[in-house]
């Protein structure tokens, strides 16, 4: 791990700032103070430096003050990855700030005048950064992201094969002088070098949102041009293209990170390395390959910032928040309408679904109803269906735990195999670049950690061993709807127990009641004679991680606790179809559907059950966040329950038999 993933150690340096934004965004100034320079005003001593942020209208100021005193200038401005919402969107997303900065104590990266840091990495590029760049940026390119992204990754691009002319705002720093005269003349090339092609003039989301004006009009246009101004993935958009035409534009250096020679009219950091047509020449800068740039652009160059765990990261770390950001935004872009909420579980859905727009209910089913709970959605087959993720909390549903994790399925959802579910869709898709060696590492965190579902604790000890091969038969919620669509012929805890015993005579089991129905939540029991007869030892209040370490086998219908058991390699028979039945890593005796044809390893299975199918919500930031994080807070115990739900728990438990009054 680099130094630039641990906290800066010692006294941070003064920066002078004549800048009030480095000290009213409160992520701007911790980033920096974790990079090791203190933001502060006032007229810089010996061993100051000056910050400003890039080419900024009040950066004279600093300027200024620093040839006066001599004071060397560190130069500030947005990394190429920097958020959901640009920085001057309105509301609660935009205001979180940037996840990267890029900090520079030589230069600007987009002034050409001096060497920046930039050009200096591009050209001595670091052995270890080059080869990390091809799969950092597969990952980028498979994750949509871009620098900023509320673009629709579901809104197609023009058709293919058109010429594509990049707008900028007006006023951009990065433009070094260029103006609409640049933009025009940008305009007239493209179209003299590509007689008879399509112009597709791609709009700047700023000008597009109506937040800054751009160069090119609607009347530029000429008989078969287009604006494309809708939230068009930049990728997407590029991809399409046969030609790039750009003047300083972050999209023309993602085009030729693409594989374009973009034709570029400015004098961006990318430029001049041979792998542009530049109409103004940099001679000085030689020639580098496009892993150069990006391991320098994306690798060393910014500064990553956790703003979960409130640390510096690497590009890795600041990639999966990132993800985790603008999966929650691009699903809940629109704002949702929902039914068949049950009202302790609305606090935490308004925070989990309401932020690009309030979280509102449908008293009564209707088109307009966008989300509903899975067990409610029977009336509204349009709605997006809700569930508790697979690493939910410390606590139970039925105890009114919030959870940190939900999925939120748009085709289907995972426990109901009569239908196909957007979880089938990942898992038969594969994971993306690098998704298999995060997925590893994520099943060693959990093993190491101990962590299941429910994370109850509890005992774990059984008799010692006696020889025989030892199988858990883990217990379910009768009406769950995992039993209710999801089993076979055993319907019941008692008809699974007796398969298990009935197929393996002499083997040891071992009957996990589920903690709901221990507590008298929900139906399940077994009578203890039938207990005594098919079961060897009743596991009551035990934990399910040291259950499974402790036996061969798991027999189930359809309980989640199979899926653990495959994470800590046992062998695991369904009865019924789960979600991680059918796919080649289970032995199936229940009805598994035939469209399950992909044969994922455990690592792909995991990727797409615990990483690309739920969201996750950090209970200490309240910011949507990568797995790992959860994972830690599991792990930490710091996973949050308001105290109005923890009267509620208890009054739950003083009418547990009246449990009809929490299905509501």
């Amino acid at each position: 791990m680099s130094e630039k993933t641990q906290e800066a150690a010692g006294t941070p340096r003064r920066l002078r700032v004549f800048n009030l934004g480095f000290l009213r965004n409160p992520r701007l100034a911790r980033i920096m103070t974790l990079a090791g320079y203190a933001p502060t005003v006032g007229i810089p001593r010996a061993g100051d430096a000056i910050g400003i942020w890039g080419a900024s209208p009040t950066a004279w100021r600093g300027r200024a003050i620093a040839a006066r005193t001599g004071a060397p200038v560190v130069t500030v401005e947005d990394a190429f990855l920097r958020s959901v919402l640009p920085g001057r969107a309105k509301g609660r997303i935009a205001a979180r700030g940037p996840i990267g900065l890029l900090i520079d104590p030589h230069g600007l990266h987009f002034d050409p005048s001096a060497p920046s840091l930039l050009e200096r990495l591009i050209a001595a590029p670091d052995p270890v950064a080059l080869d990390r760049a091809p799969l950092a940026l597969a990952r980028l390119r498979a994750a949509d992201l871009s620098k900023y992204n509320h673009h629709d990754p579901d809104l197609a691009p023009p058709p293919a094969g058109y010429v594509l002319v990049i707008d900028q705002t007006r006023g951009d720093a990065s433009l070094r002088g260029a103006d609409r005269a640049t933009f025009l003349r940008m305009l007239t090339a493209a179209r003299d070098e590509n007689p008879g092609r399509r112009i597709v003039i791609r709009t700047h989301p700023e000008t597009a949102a109506g937040l800054r004006a751009g160069h090119l009009v609607p009347d530029d246009l000429r008989p078969g041009d287009t604006i494309c101004d809708g939230p068009v993935s930049p990728w997407r958009l590029v991809e399409g293209a046969d030609a790039v035409y750009a003047v300083s534009s972050q999209l023309g250096y993602e085009a030729l990170l693409a594989g374009h020679r973009p034709r570029l009219f400015g004098r961006p950091f990318y430029a001049g390395w041979g792998l542009s047509t530049d109409e103004v020449p940099l001679p000085r800068r030689g020639t580098a390959t496009p892993q150069a740039l990006f391991a320098a652009s994306h690798l060393q160059g910014p500064v990553w910032y956790d703003p979960c765990r409130d640390r510096l990261t690497d590009f890795d770390g600041a990639l999966n928040q990132v993800e985790a950001e603008a999966r929650v935004f691009r699903q809940d872009r629109n704002g949702h309408v929902a039914h068949g909420m049950r009202l302790w579980k609305r606090r935490f859905l308004a925070r989990e679904f309401g932020e690009v727009r309030p979280l509102r209910h449908a008293p009564s089913p209707s088109p307009q109803v966008t989300l509903a709970w899975a067990s409610k959605a029977r009336d509204v087959p349009q709605a997006i269906r809700v569930e508790d993720g697979f690493m939910r909390s410390r606590g139970l549903g039925a105890d009114l735990t919030p959870p940190l994790s939900v999925v939120a399925d748009d085709m289907g959802i995972y426990f109901d195999p009569t239908a196909p579910s957007r979880l089938e869709s990942l898992i038969a898709k594969g994971p993306p670049p690098g998704g298999r060696d995060r997925a590893e590492r994520l099943i060693a965190a959990l093993i190491e950690s101990r962590l299941t579902k429910y994370n109850l604790g509890g005992a774990g000890d059984l008799p010692p061993r006696d020889g025989r091969r030892r199988i858990l038969v883990p217990g379910q919620v009768q009406d769950d709807a995992s039993i209710l669509k999801g089993a076979g012929a055993e319907r019941t805890n008692l008809a699974a127990l007796e398969r298990a015993r009935a197929e393996n005579p002499d083997a040891w089991i071992v009957y996990k009641p589920h903690p709901d129905v221990e507590a008298g939540l929900r139906p399940g029991l077994i009578d203890a004679a039938d207990m005594a007869r098919l079961a060897d030892h009743v596991a009551r209040r035990a934990d399910p991680a040291a259950l499974i370490e402790a036996v061969d086998e798991v027999w189930t219908i359809t309980s989640t606790l199979g899926f653990e058991a495959l994470l800590r390699g046992r062998s695991v028979t369904t009865l019924g179809a789960p979600f991680y039945a059918g796919w080649g890593l289970t032995r199936d005796l229940g009805p598994v559907p035939r469209r399950r044809q992909a044969r994922p390893d455990l690592a792909a299975l995991v990727h797409a059950c615990l990483i690309a199918y739920p969201r996750y919500r950090d209970p200490v930031s309240g910011l949507p966040c990568p797995v790992e994080v959860a994972l830690e807070r599991l792990r930490d115990g710091l996973t949050g329950q308001p105290p109005a739900l923890r009267l509620l728990a208890k009054a739950q438990g003083a009418l547990a038999g009246q449990a009809w009054i929490w299905r509501r």
